[in-house]
């Protein structure tokens, strides 16, 4: 039967290397469904382009590291005059990276399709902001089963593309104590996103303000920042908190050991076994099969190839490293450190 549920086991999940997700601003932008509101004339435009600027070229935005890709601007309510002067007054640099459109299609007519051969034209795209939400709408009217099917449909895009799409939304007038219940609409809005976040202006006109972020993949933020009009710029003022140092003493220990024995084949257990030749750490295994699969995508930029396979005896895991493909640049790794040069996702 074609309608037949797919589904896996969750020992097939479980021993499933995933590529993880890619944080095109670290800790608050991956791939997947965004929703940026905020009032009107606060400047939530302003931020969105600052956005895709810092994307298309590869800097830093709201202090924290971007990864470099094409951007797309559909800022459907201005034309290409207004979108020069705004570059002029960010003093943008002419650069091919970064894309404008003044008219899409909506939701369900041509929106998808037009996206899908935006991204077949160029491989790197990395974020589509849609600016403002309500023009790729097709129904007027907003309820939760019209929110959540519209958003669904964008949100399953930005999965199959490997993109993220951000949509930029207003808020109530009336205020409340959650910011989150300020975006215009049903909650389908938020429901149906990966991330939301909330531009509130400490006093109207102030041009200080607070970005509040909430979503599935990064942990929640209030940011505060002030509007710089000399590089017409949203500036974070309170500093980020670093994310705290995660030294993963298995999987040290595992790159000291395959390093130099090349190849090894054999059940967790055993791999326990041969691991305390260098290192006197206690390690478990089911914690070297858990850190293994989660982060066996990682472990191919050290020039390590992970298998966990089921054999007659069990399960085993099975691993070989190629000296060519290590990018650790012949570093010292000790038991207490992180493998060298770990990136976003934190080996």
């Amino acid at each position: 039967m074609s309608n037949m549920l797919q589904t896996k086991t969750a020992e097939e999940i479980l021993s499933t290397v995933f590529k993880p997700k890619e944080f095109i601003i670290d800790g608050l932008l991956t791939q997947g469904l965004y929703v940026l509101a905020g009032a009107q004339k606060v400047r939530k435009s302003w931020l969105a382009m600052d956005i895709c600027l810092s994307i298309a070229t590869g800097v830093p935005v709201l202090g924290r590291e971007t990864i470099q890709g094409t951007a797309l601007y559909l800022c459907l309510e201005d034309n290409y005059q207004r979108v020069q002067d705004r570059l002029f007054q960010m003093n943008a640099e002419p650069i091919e990276s970064l894309h404008f459109a003044v008219a899409a299609d909506k939701i369900g007519s041509g929106l998808e399709e037009q996206i899908e051969s935006f991204k077949k034209e160029h491989s790197d795209l990395k974020i589509v902001v849609v600016d403002v939400m309500q023009m790729v709408r097709s129904n007027v009217e907003s309820s939760y089963g019209t929110d959540y099917v519209e958003l669904i449909a964008l949100k399953q895009l930005s999965y199959r593309l490997n993109i993220c799409i951000l949509l930029i939304h207003h808020t109530r007038k009336c205020k409340d104590n959650d910011p989150f219940n300020m975006i215009s609409g049903s909650t389908g809005i938020s429901g149906s996103a990966d991330g939301s976040f909330v531009l509130v202006e400490t006093r109207r006109g102030s041009g200080h303000a607070i970005l509040h972020c909430v979503g599935r993949d990064f942990e929640n933020a209030e940011l505060q920042m002030h509007f710089d009009t000399d590089v017409m710029r949203w500036i974070v003022e309170n500093e980020t908190t670093p994310k705290k140092s995660r030294d993963n003493i298995v999987l040290s220990a595992i790159y000291l050991f395959i390093r130099e024995r090349i190849h090894f084949e054999g059940t967790a257990t055993e791999l326990v076994t041969e691991l305390k030749t260098v290192t006197d750490e206690v390690i478990y295994p089911n914690r070297v099969t858990r850190d293994l699969i989660q982060n066996g995508y990682e472990l191919s930029k050290y020039g390590i190839d992970f298998k966990y396979e089921r054999v007659h005896k069990g399960r085993v895991i099975i691993l070989h490293y190629n000296g060519e493909r290590d990018s650790s640049d012949g570093r010292n790794v000790t038991v207490t450190q992180e493998l060298p040069d770990s990136s976003q996702t934190s080996i």
